[in-house]
């Protein structure tokens, strides 16, 4: 038996990490990674499944509080610096006040940092300046309806908005149909745009849209991921208006 083992191996880095929540049906966990920093694991739980079409009842279920306590409460064993519930209408379609009660609820359950996906895009058209926005969703009027009332909360207006007016089966999107209604949404009296719904692919399409379109295009993943790196005092990884501005928040921040 040899005495001494040596094979030459150096302790991997240590890993920061990110709670994230998401919907039952949410199928782009890679695009997520894609935003996140070698050195920073995803630690993903998924909310209950049920069969509702994706409508404003369905997205009141998956804000429902006690599935989002109890799926926050699943991720903190590993100690993520911060949880995120990665939902766009979920987070959006109970208004500013539905997405503060998810923030706590979140916190309560043991979250160090907890931000929402409607959350974090509030934050990022601040950090913007933007405060008129044309919306391109994949739901159906009613959702995106919801979603309009939500930023007017917050003194943003949607100068124009397009839906897909999908019941279902949003992961399935491609790049050309993002294209397209994206075509369709913009205004030229939008500061910005915004792609609403976690469950829409969209990482490769942000700097080509806008050298398009000349105004920042948002995303939900991309504002979902820098807001929960930006707490963490991290820089998202991929382009982009929102990445340029270096804006951060010290770990803790509100």
């Amino acid at each position: 038996m040899p005495t001494e083992l040596s094979v030459g191996l150096t302790e991997p880095d240590h890993q920061q990490g990110i709670g994230v929540v998401a919907p039952f049906d949410f199928a782009l966990d890679r695009e997520l990674w894609r935003w996140a920093p070698e050195d920073v694991s995803l630690y993903l739980t998924r909310l209950p499944f049920f069969t509702t079409p994706v409508t404003v009842e369905m997205a009141v279920a998956c804000g429902d509080r006690r599935a989002v306590r109890r799926a926050t409460r699943d991720v903190l064993t590993p100690q993520p610096g911060v949880v995120i519930y990665a939902c766009t209408s979920g987070s959006f379609v109970e208004g500013a006040t539905g997405e503060e009660v998810l923030r706590r609820t979140m916190e309560d359950a043991g979250a160090p940092v907890a931000c929402t996906t409607s959350g974090a895009l509030i934050a990022a058209l601040r950090v913007l300046g933007v405060s008129r926005l044309a919306i391109a969703t994949p739901y159906v009027e009613p959702v995106t309806r919801r979603l309009v009332a939500y930023l007017a909360e917050h003194g943003v207006s949607t100068v124009s908005s397009e839906g897909l007016g999908l019941l279902g089966n949003i992961w399935r999107v491609t790049y050309s149909e993002v294209v397209e209604i994206v075509r369709a949404a913009d205004n030229p009296a939008a500061e910005a745009l915004f792609i609403s719904c976690t469950n829409v692919p969209t990482y490769d399409l942000i700097e080509p849209l806008e050298q398009a379109l000349g105004k920042p295009v948002l995303t939900a993943n991309q504002v979902t991921m820098w807001a929960a790196l930006r707490a963490m005092g991290r820089d998202a990884v991929g382009g982009g208006s929102l990445l340029a501005s270096h804006d951060r928040l010290a770990p803790g921040a509100a």
